[in-house]
This record gives C-alpha cells, structure tokens and sequence, in this order.
C-alpha cells in the first residue's frame, strides 16, 4: 500500500508529541506528516481526542493462533493472515512483527513447511494490498529443539523477516528456572500421566544441553551477517545476559528477574516486556512484574504478546501510575519510537515533520480506551 498524494488537515485534537502532549492541529500530506500546529486551522474535527504514533508490535503470538485456532485445525492461511491484520489494526498497531516458530517438540518437517507458509501469506497479503497495518516476520527460535536449524533454513531467502529470537523453553532454563512452573506448562496443561511427563522432561533437557549452545551460535552469526535485529528472550541471570551480549543481541525479551534485566539495560539492550503483565498488574508465569521494572526505570518497550489491545491499554494504566514516574508521551514511546528504534525503522514511531503518518485516533471514556480511527502512510485503515 503506497502513501495517498493529498493534504489532510486534522483539527482540535490533542497531538501526542516525543515530550509533551499539543493541542491544535495536524498535517499530512502525500503520506507524511508536514505541519504540527497549536493553531485552530480548520480541518477534520477529532473531537478533542488524542492522536498519537501508530503503535509497533514486535513480538505477538497471535498469527499463529488464527492458523491453528484449534489442535489439529490448519486455517487458510491467506484468510488466517487478514483476520490476524484485522485484529491489530483494531488495536492501534500499525507496524507488526508476527511470530513465527522454528523448532518444535515433535520435530515435524510438516509443521516448519505450514510456518513458512504462513510467511509467504504476509508476504502475498502485503504486496496484493490486503492489510491494514505492516506486516514483518519475527523467527521465534527454539534452540534446544533438534530441529531449529532446519526450520530457520526455510526462511533464509525470506526478505520480511527482521526480527529474530533465541529462545529455550527447555525444564530449568529461563522462564522455566522454577521447575513447578514447567510441570504446569507441560503436565498439567497438556495432561500427561507422570510417566509420559519424565520421559518428556527427560528428553527436553537432554536436547537442551545438546544442542542449545550450537544453535543459537549459529542463529545469532546468521542474523549478524544478514542484518536482523537479535533479541534474547527470558534471561533470568548475568550468565544469559553475557551470553546476549556476545552474540550482539539488541532487545531483552521479557528478562524474569530485576538482575537480568538491569544487566541488559546497562549493556545497551532495549527492555521488552508484556503488556498484558502492565495491564492484569504482574506476570502470569510468577516471574518479574514488569510494573517493578517500569518504576525502576528499566523498561524500554512494551509488546502485547497474546492480547493484541492490551498494548493501547497498557500505556495509560502506566501515565496514571503516580508511582511509576512515566507521564502520557513517554508510555507511547514505549509502544513507537523505541520499538522502532530496536528495530532499525527510522521513518516511524514519533509525530514528527518527515515521519511517516502512522497515526491512531484514541477516545478516553473509561479506563479501556477507544480505537477510532488508524492511518498508515496517510491512508485510513480502520
């Protein structure tokens, strides 16, 4: 979707900037923004609503959840693709990083065939002109599974593919450091007999320790070479955060403790953390809040994970935390210029002359807010 070639004038609305909130007036012309005045020229009335950055998504799950919607089920995936778009758009998320999983449980060639698939659909919805927002792909490396290095071959030659993280979910590694949870994740949720649970733990923290170091070296020195933004995803201590810094990862995905994540915001590293954690007002896997994390000054980006809204909701319960410290504009550069920032897209995710217009229409009524309207380079998308 190209920008649209005219001027738009956007008046009385209350214009999220980098570091204040204006009253007045907004521009865009041929995609871009061209004027932020606090004059009242006279254009489309927003009423008095907010407007602010379209919101970047890095790291969402939900793509594949309208593929699959239940086990065993593989929707189309052109139409799975649409709704997915659909939904985030709704959401305020003009720019999206969707998650795709390379490295299974069940080391399946089908299952790495249906992943690339789905990412040639964002590829094929983007160029037919079909989305609403932006689509990149995100590679959600599995690296103590046998075959991740096989699934990430698939995806070698796939241009969308900007984002990539290392990830172990094997029984006592990062988010798993608490081996209660793990039995939740995988026994109870699943419902294994403990039998078949021992052999599956058994046999996930054998492959982990075969092959997590090989893989992720190898993931990481791709990436490196092919210019994809690296994150590492639940560091719990100073070892994994030594680990990400020496295969020059960028983003701290979801660190669980205070340490790692002070160890990756001292080395550099942008801090994501999940929205829905602001949100429901602490993890949902026992692990750090990302509230404590926001009060310590140690929280650089929110992703919605597996609520696609809760990215809009989470910046204003965290601009009406007196205790966080964190005002309205620097919360929605939380979910725009610093996701970009990380990700290497320099021509969004402020309102700014130049920038391109990504821009959400928000009303506040109540504590949910209301999502009115979206553009994307100028054009209106919802």
């Amino acid at each position: 979707m190209g920008p649209i070639m005219q001027e738009t004038v956007y008046s009385n609305a209350r214009i999220v900037l980098a570091d204040e909130v204006v009253v007045g007036s907004l521009v865009v012309r041929d995609g871009l923004i061209a004027d932020i005045g606090t004059s009242s020229r006279l254009g489309e009335d927003m009423e008095g609503d907010l407007i602010l950055p379209g919101l970047i998504e890095l790291h969402t799950d939900q793509l594949e959840n309208h593929f699959s919607p239940r086990p065993g089920v593989r929707w189309n995936a052109l139409a799975a693709v649409q709704a997915h778009d659909a939904q985030v758009a709704a959401s305020g998320i003009t720019t999206v990083f969707d998650a795709i999983r390379v490295g299974t449980d069940e080391q399946t060639e089908e299952f790495h065939q249906d992943m690339r698939g789905l990412a040639d659909a964002v590829g094929a919805a983007m160029d037919d002109e079909r989305l609403r927002a932006e689509h990149f792909i995100h590679l959600r490396c599995e690296v103590s599974a046998p075959d991740c290095l096989a699934g990430f071959a698939l995806f070698e030659n796939c241009a969308r593919v900007k984002l990539a993280s290392l990830m172990d979910h094997a029984p006592g590694q990062r988010q798993f450091t608490k081996l209660e949870a793990y039995e939740f994740y995988y026994k109870t949720v699943r419902g294994l007999t403990d039998a078949a649970y021992r052999v599956y733990f058994d046999r996930r923290l054998a492959e982990s320790q075969t092959y997590s170091a090989a893989n992720r070296a190898a993931v990481s020195a791709h990436c490196l070479r092919h210019g994809i933004t690296l994150a590492s995803h639940d560091d719990a201590t100073d070892a994994h955060v030594e680990d990400a810094i020496a295969a020059g990862v960028k983003v701290a995905e979801f660190p669980t403790t205070v340490l790692a994540a002070q160890a990756s915001h001292e080395a550099g590293m942008a801090v994501l953390m999940g929205a829905p954690n602001i949100v429901r007002g602490g993890s949902h896997s026992g692990n750090v809040a990302a509230g404590e994390l926001a009060r310590a000054g140690l929280l650089d980006v929110l992703s919605s994970d597996y609520v696609p809204f809760s990215l809009m909701q989470a910046i204003f319960v965290l601009s009406e935390d007196e205790e966080s410290g964190i005002d309205l504009p620097q919360a929605v550069k939380m979910v725009s210029a610093r996701p970009a920032e990380a990700a290497g897209l320099d021509d969004r995710g402020t309102i700014a002359q130049g920038k391109r217009a990504d821009l959400v229409r928000v009303a506040l009524k109540s504590a949910v807010p209301i999502v009115r309207a979206g553009w994307r380079q100028g054009r209106r998308v919802i």
